[in-house]
Parts: C-alpha cells; sequence; structure tokens
C-alpha cells in the first residue's frame, strides 16, 4: 500500500521527524518536490513557527489537513484552510507548565540579574567590588497580558511568591481570582513586572507598544513569552536604551532566529532562543499529539486538537 505523502512545511523536534519518516513519505519544504508529487500531498506538518499561507496550499491540490506542532499557528492562513476544507491542528494544553515555568523564570532572570551576575564572575569583576543590587520579586506586582491556560499557570506560580496578580484579555474570565485590568495600559501602569502570554497574529500585532512601555515605567520590566509579533521592536528597544523601561526578558523575536542587534548588545536584557517548550519531555509530548492528529485524520477519526476555528 502506497505510503501518505506529506509536505514538512519546517523543522520539528526529532522525536516526530523519525515517526513522520517511518510512517509517511516526507518531502521537506527545503526540497520542493516537482508539480506531479505536490498534486499527492495530503498534509502539512510544521512547527509553531511555520508559514503555511494560502499560495502553498494552492500548489497542494490534494491538501486534506494541517498537522501543527506547537500551540501557536499565527503563520498559518486558517481562514484559507477552511474555505479549503482543510482541517487545522495544534498542540495545546501538554506545553503549559514548561513556558510558565520559563516565563518565571525569566522573571527571576531579569529583575536579580542572574544572566549579567554569572557574568559579573566569570570575568572576575568580584575581587573589584560587590554586584549592584537587584529587584525583589517577591511581593512585586505582576501583571498578565492573556489568561489562558498558560497564563492562568504562570499566575500560580506566581502566587507561590505572594505577587499582587492582575490580568488583562478581551473580557474578564469568569472564575479568575485575579484582579482584571480591562486596558493593557492600565495593567502596565500599575505593575512591576508584565508578562505577556497572549497568541499572535493580526489582532495582537504591536499590542505592546511605546504607550504600554512608557505606563510600565523605569522601574520596569517586560517579559514576552507568547510571540515577537505582539511587542513593538522599536519601541522597545527606544525605551531600554533610554530607561523608559528597567528591562526585558524576552523568549520570542519579530524576525526569529535573527535578533536585533541593538537587543543583543543592551545590558538589561535577557535573552533566550524560543525555548519555553524546550524540553525533552514537552517536545515529545507535542510531536506525540501532532502525529496523533494527523492519524486521526488519515484514518476518519475525530481530531484530537483542532484550533478553535475548525471546531464543529
Amino acid at each position: 500500500m502506497r505510503q501518505t505523502e506529506i509536505f514538512l512545511s519546517s523543522r520539528v523536534p526529532p522525536f516526530l521527524m523519525a515517526s513522520l519518516d517511518a510512517n509517511f513519505v516526507v518531502h521537506p519544504r527545503e526540497k520542493m518536490p516537482s508539480p506531479e508529487v505536490m498534486s499527492s500531498i495530503r498534509a502539512i506538518v510544521g512547527g509553531g513557527e511555520a508559514k503555511i499561507d494560502k499560495d502553498l496550499m494552492d500548489q497542494l491540490p490534494a491538501l486534506e489537513m494541517i498537522s501543527i506542532c506547537g500551540v501557536g499557528y499565527d503563520g498559518v492562513d486558517v481562514l484559507a484552510a477552511k474555505a479549503r476544507g482543510v482541517q487545522v491542528t495544534h498542540t495545546p494544553e501538554v506545553l503549559n507548565d514548561d513556558v510558565a515555568d520559563l516565563a518565571i523564570a525569566l522573571m527571576l532572570s531579569i529583575g536579580r540579574q542572574v544572566p549579567q551576575s554569572d557574568q559579573f564572575v566569570r570575568a572576575n569583576r568580584w575581587v573589584d567590588g560587590g554586584f549592584p543590587l537587584t529587584r525583589k520579586v517577591t511581593g512585586a506586582k505582576l501583571g498578565i497580558v492573556g489568561i489562558g491556560r498558560i497564563g492562568q499557570a504562570i499566575a500560580k506560580r506566581a502566587a507561590a511568591f505572594d505577587m499582587d496578580i492582575s490580568y488583562t484579555a478581551r473580557s474578564a474570565r469568569e472564575g479568575i481570582p485575579y484582579a482584571y485590568v480591562a486596558d493593557v495600559v492600565q495593567l502596565a501602569e500599575k505593575v512591576d513586572f508584565l508578562v505577556v502570554i497572549t497568541p499572535g497574529g493580526a489582532g495582537t500585532r504591536n499590542l505592546i507598544n511605546a504607550q504600554v512601555l512608557k505606563a510600565l515605567g523605569p522601574q520596569g520590566y517586560l517579559i514576552n513569552v507568547a510571540r515577537g509579533s505582539v511587542v513593538e521592536e522599536a519601541a522597545l528597544i527606544e525605551a531600554l536604551q533610554n530607561k523608559t523601561i528597567a528591562g526585558a526578558a524576552l523568549d520570542v523575536y519579530v524576525d526569529e532566529p535573527r535578533v536585533h542587534e541593538a537587543l543583543r548588545a543592551l545590558p538589561n536584557v535577557v535573552l533566550t532562543p524560543h525555548m519555553a517548550s524546550g524540553t525533552t519531555e514537552t517536545r515529545k509530548a507535542m510531536s506525540d499529539l501532532c502525529l496523533a492528529n494527523l492519524q486521526a485524520h488519515l484514518a476518519g477519526t475525530p481530531l484530537l486538537t483542532p484550533v478553535p476555528e475548525c471546531r464543529a
């Protein structure tokens, strides 16, 4: 029986790659197949950074589904997929803990200047005097932009630090025990740490702009574990250079993996390489769910985790 042909639109974890190679005929984007082969491809698989637009889908007349190994899927033209009857899935839930863990790690890192103090010791500067005082995190005011499951997981961890927690979202969420603030500028005005964990896409592009950063103020810190597009990068760089805010800790960027030179040069920034879900355990769980969605579709059984736009 001929194996199903799939198109690999971006890098995926090695666990998933091994399973795909074992069960399907895989055509990577780097080696675009012939039009004849493209006409036989039934599915696209990609990571959360995958760019899957209408032009690509139009080259795949037999396309039936798109399986994303990641919770974010803002690079997928879901409306174009739905218009074709193409199902789109992603891998929510399984990465909540890791993303929340890293958000807290970044908050501690920028507040307590952990990477900077590490470099201070490595450069043997301690012999010339002590490290400058840092920012206490326990008891500080935390604002969360987005209060989905990951946002709630961040809040749960922050509560262990006795933080005063508030959040903003499109509307107040029933059952959430934290203070709701309708406007992101007003939220920034009242907090010490502003953590961004809202979905990416056109609706949140540049949500964190110069006005928000000014409201956060010279004692405030920004942490972004959402998408690079949610923060207006030029405004952030200017705010960091001018000390409009105290610092930032970032896991995501506008043009990753290329990170703006100014961000890399600034001393009041902590940078990580989009690694929030980057543990062996979670990437394995994401890979398993991505594969399970693909197999469910091909078997004609219900999809496990369709994106919200594709739910019945």
